[in-house]
């Protein structure tokens, strides 16, 4: 599970910024693995950023996730409606986003600035004028970062990095603490962010656009 959603959050990273060329290079063992152990959720959110790739698994259905399934199968309403159902915002508006309707795309655009996951909104918001549409609201422009959750300053560093693959001894030392200090701010960042794993935090800070390429 921890190495599906370290694989699925580099692949989301590498969506995001354009880089689809990456996502087989970071997706390849881990899909493997999750065929192997026949796990749907992990092999379908896999099979989902290749598919956003243009990658094409032949899996069997009951190695996808149904959501997911809708989604590579083009059933971009169908995946949102069953992603809302499920309380996912964030993977519902991305569902949206693959729509060819433009309100279906303006809803997603709405929800993804809702939700702060300002790279994602900046591909849906692409799409929408590649359409033609011309009356697309720029968005809110924001000196600084939000917050999410409350996190500190401190707990915003220590999950950028966490996003970058660093591992906590590595943080202690770009960042001069112990890494028993880090070791707090990681349990603080996935409690209040309500994630289990460095995988999910990861992946909250790629929707967020507080990695690397995005700094």
């Amino acid at each position: 599970m921890r190495i599906g959603a370290t694989a699925a959050a580099r692949a989301e990273l590498a969506w995001l910024a354009g880089d689809t060329a990456a996502v087989e290079h970071v997706t390849a063992v881990a899909l493997g693995m999750a065929i192997d152990c026949r796990a749907p959720w992990v092999a379908g959110e896999l099979a989902y950023w290749r598919w956003r790739a243009d990658l094409h698994d032949d899996l069997p259905a009951a190695l996808v996730a149904k959501p997911y399934r809708l989604s590579i199968a083009g059933d971009w309403a169908g995946a949102a409606e069953l992603w809302s159902v499920i309380g996912c915002p964030y993977e519902a508006a991305l569902a949206l986003g693959d729509a060819d309707e433009e309100a279906a795309l303006r809803q997603a655009l709405d929800k993804l600035r809702t939700l702060g996951a300002r790279p994602a909104a900046a591909i849906v918001t692409r799409r929408l004028r590649e359409r033609g549409v011309r009356s697309v609201p720029r968005g809110p422009r924001p000196q600084t970062r939000e917050n999410p959750a409350g996190l500190t300053a401190r707990e915003l560093e220590v999950l950028a990095l966490l996003a970058d693959g660093l591992r906590n001894a590595q943080i202690a030392q770009r960042l001069v603490v112990s890494e028993k200090t880090v070791d707090h701010h990681v349990s603080a960042i996935l409690r209040k962010l309500d994630v289990r794993t460095r995988g999910e935090a990861s992946a909250v800070a790629v929707r967020l656009g507080l990695t690397s390429q995005d700094r």
